[in-house]
C-alpha cells in the first residue's frame, strides 16, 4: 500500500452504491476479489469459509461486512444465507460489485418471514476494487464508509427495500389479495420483491419447476417448508424435486445419524404434500417430461440450470432456492436476464485448442476452467465442434462449469441449439473479451481438481451429477468380470428413475457384482460419514463438481480422472499421480 492509500485510508470515504436489502452495519471487513459459493463454501453452522480454493478459506463471516464480487455456484446458497442469519452467524452486512440474486433471496426470505435481515449493497466493479486494502467498513443510508475513523451512530435494523414497480395481471392481484391462499399470497409478495430488485417490469407464466430448496441445510430450511405447508401450499405446475441430503428409504440402514435422517427425511416429504413429485434427482434433464427449447421453466441445482438454458435451449435463471418454490405456488416469474432474447447471448468468446486423443475427463475439466474464465458473463465456446460432446460430455461440463462460474448458461458453436454460429451466439454484437485455451492452459486447473498427493484410494464416487441410464452401460461395461479391492469403496448415486431402467437392463446386478454400492435420493454434495467411511482419507471421482466441493464438504483429499481411471483405481485400490496423456506437453 502507497503512503497515500494509508492516508486516504485512515481519513475514509464513501462509496455510493445500489441498496438492494435496506439497513446498517458497522463491523471488520473480509474482502476477496473471488466470488464465493456459500453452499459447499461456508459451513451454515458456524460461518466458516471452508472451500480450499478460496482465499478467504478459513475466515469466520460472522459478524464482518463481508465484499465479494458476486457469488456463484450452488442456488443453495440462499438456504445457507438463510441458516447462518437466523443462527447468529451471518455476515453483519454484504458489499457485492454486482447484485446477486441467490445471496440477496436469502436475506429477503429472513426479513419477509422471520424477520431478521442484513444490509447489501451493490457498488460496482471499479468502486468494488478500492476495498481491498480496507480494514473495517460502515454500511448506511445506500453508501458504504471505508476507513479507520468512520463510524455510524445509533445502527438501526434492516428495512425492506421499496422501489422497482412491477406490472401486475388481474391474476397476479388476486393472489396479492388473497383469493388463491396465504401461501400463495406469501410466495407472490416474494416473487414481486425479487423481481423489483431485478428490475423486471412483468411477471411470465412458467411450465415446470425443478425445487431445489429440499436440500437440508439446518433447522431454518424445514421451518421454511413447514410454514408454508401449515398455510396450504400448492404448487399450480408439474414440480420435480432435486436431490434431498439422505437416501429416503434407506438411511436408516446406512447408519445415518437421525439427528441428519429425520429432519431432512421430513423436509422431503415437506415438499411432497405441496405436490411435488418425490424425483430426487439433481439431474432432472434426465427424466419423462424434460423441457424442450425455448420453454419457460423456473429451475433451480445449479448444473441443471446451464444444462436446461445450454443444452436443452429452455429458459430459466439460476433460481435460488425458495424462490424456486414461490414460483412454483405462483406459476409466476420475472420476465429478466435469460427468460429473455437479449439476457441470453455470449459476452465472452473462448477459442479452445482440443488436445488429441482426450477422454471424456476433458470436459468436466473445460467446464471448471471455463467457469473461472467466464466469472459472470456468458461464454461462447468454439473449437468443439468436431469433439461432438454426447448428452454426457455436456452433462459433465455443465456442472463443473456452474461451479465455478455465477453465468446461467454456455454455449458451444455448433453444438447447443443457440449458437449455430460465433455471430448468433455473440447477438451479432463484438465479444467484450477473448481468450484462447489450449491443453497447456488447462494443466492448472487439472492440479486444482487432482489435488491430492496420496495414490492409495479408498472411495471412489461416482455420480455428481446423477448417473444416466449410458453412464450405468458404459459403467457395467468396465466392471463387468472385476472385483473391487477390499480397501477401497465403490459408490454410485443416481435418481429413482434411472436406477429402475438401469436395474431392467440389468446393468445394477453388474456393477453390485463388481462391488458398488448404490444410493438413490441423495447426491455427493450432501453425503458425509458414516456413508463415507471414516477411514477414508482420500477418494477419487470424475465429476469436476465434486473434485471441487470434496475437500470442505467432507475433508478428504480428492483425486480426479476418468471413468475408466475410477473404475481401475476401484479394483487396484491406487490411482498413480500423473497427468493423463492428452494434457501433457510435448517433451
Amino acid at each position: 500500500m502507497t503512503g497515500s492509500q494509508a492516508a486516504e485510508m485512515k481519513a475514509g470515504r464513501t462509496l455510493a452504491g445500489r441498496m438492494l436489502v435496506q439497513g446498517r452495519a458497522q463491523a471488520p471487513l473480509l474482502y476477496a476479489d473471488v466470488g464465493l459459493s456459500f453452499w459447499g463454501a461456508v459451513d451454515p453452522f458456524t460461518g466458516m469459509v471452508v472451500d480450499s480454493h478460496h482465499p478467504l478459506r478459513g475466515a469466520c463471516l460472522a459478524g464482518k461486512i463481508l465484499a465479494i464480487p458476486k457469488g456463484r455456484g450452488s442456488c443453495t446458497g440462499s438456504s445457507v444465507m438463510l441458516e447462518l442469519i437466523l443462527n447468529g452467524h451471518a455476515p453483519a452486512g454484504l458489499i457485492l460489485a454486482e447484485p446477486d440474486e441467490i445471496l440477496v433471496l436469502g436475506v429477503v426470505v429472513a426479513n419477509f418471514m422471520f424477520g431478521r435481515s442484513l444490509p447489501v449493497i451493490s457498488v460496482g466493479h471499479d468502486a468494488f476494487a478500492t476495498l481491498e486494502h480496507a480494514q473495517s467498513a460502515c454500511m448506511a443510508d445506500g453508501c458504504v464508509m471505508v476507513g479507520e475513523n468512520v463510524h455510524i451512530a445509533d445502527p438501526k435494523p434492516a428495512q425492506r427495500q421499496v422501489g422497482h414497480t412491477v406490472s401486475l395481471s388481474a391474476y397476479d392481484r388476486s393472489v396479492l389479495d388473497g383469493a388463491h391462499g396465504k401461501a400463495a399470497q406469501a410466495a407472490m409478495n416474494i416473487v414481486l420483491e425479487m423481481a423489483a430488485l431485478q428490475n423486471a417490469d412483468r411477471l411470465i407464466d412458467i411450465g415446470q419447476a425443478h425445487i431445489d430448496g429440499c436440500i437440508y441445510t439446518g433447522p431454518a430450511s424445514l421451518r421454511f417448508a413447514r410454514q408454508f405447508v401449515e398455510w396450504g401450499a400448492k404448487v399450480r405446475v408439474p414440480t420435480t424435486l432435486n436431490s434431498i441430503s439422505v437416501d429416503q428409504r434407506r438411511w436408516r440402514a446406512q447408519g445415518v445419524d437421525p439427528s441428519l435422517g429425520d429432519p431432512a427425511a421430513a423436509l422431503g416429504n415437506a415438499y411432497v404434500e405441496m405436490g411435488a413429485q418425490p424425483s430426487f434427482t439433481c439431474a432432472p434433464y434426465l427424466l419423462d417430461g424434460a423441457p424442450v427449447r425455448g420453454e419457460q421453466i423456473v429451475w433451480a441445482e445449479s448444473n441443471a440450470v446451464a444444462f436446461a438454458n445450454s443444452v436443452l435451449g429452455a429458459r430459466t435463471l439460476k433460481y435460488p432456492d425458495y424462490l424456486d418454490l414461490c414460483v412454483a405456488l405462483t406459476g409466476r416469474a420475472p420476465f429478466v436476464g435469460t427468460h429473455c432474447d437479449s439476457g441470453r447471448h455470449g459476452t465472452v468468446h473462448i477459442a479452445v485448442q482440443p488436445p488429441d486423443n482426450a477422454d471424456e475427463s476433458f470436459f468436466p475439466l473445460l467446464g471448471y476452467h471455463i467457469g473461472l474464465l467466464s466469472s459472470t458473463e456468458i461464454p461462447l465456446v468454439s473449437g468443439l465442434q468436431d469433439m461432438a460432446p454426447d448428452r454426457d460430455a455436456l452433462k459433465a461440463f455443465s456442472a463443473a462449469f456452474a461451479t465455478t462460474s455465477a453465468a446461467p448458461m454456455f454455449h458451444i458453436v455448433g453444438v447447443t441449439p443457440e449458437a449455430p454460429t460465433v455471430q448468433a451466439a455473440l447477438g451479432h454484437k463484438p465479444a467484450r473479451r477473448e481468450y484462447g485455451v489450449r491443453p497447456g492452459d488447462l494443466v492448472r486447473s487439472w492440479q486444482e481438481l487432482d489435488s491430492a498427493a496420496e495414490t492409495a484410494i479408498q472411495l471412489v464416487s461416482l455420480g455428481n451429477p446423477h448417473l444416466s441410464l449410458e453412464e450405468c452401460g458404459h459403467l457395467a461395461a468396465l466392471c463387468n468380470g472385476r472385483v473391487r479391492h477390499d480397501g477401497t469403496e465403490f459408490i454410485l448415486t443416481m435418481g429413482r428413475e434411472i436406477h429402475d431402467r438401469a436395474s431392467a437392463a440389468g446393468y445394477i446386478k453388474v456393477m453390485e457384482a463388481f462391488g458398488a454400492q448404490i444410493i438413490t435420493d441423495t447426491c455427493w454434495c450432501m453425503i458425509g460419514e458414516p456413508v463415507i467411511p471414516r477411514n477414508a482419507r482420500t477418494l477419487m471421482t470424475n465429476s469436476g463438481k465434486y473434485a471441487h466441493y470434496a475437500p470442505g464438504l467432507v475433508g478428504r483429499q480428492v483425486r480426479f480422472g476418468s471413468l475408466a481411471a475410477c473404475v481401475d483405481a476401484a479394483e487396484t485400490g491406487t490411482a498413480l499421480k500423473k497427468l493423463p496423456a492428452w494434457l501433457m506437453p510435448p517433451g
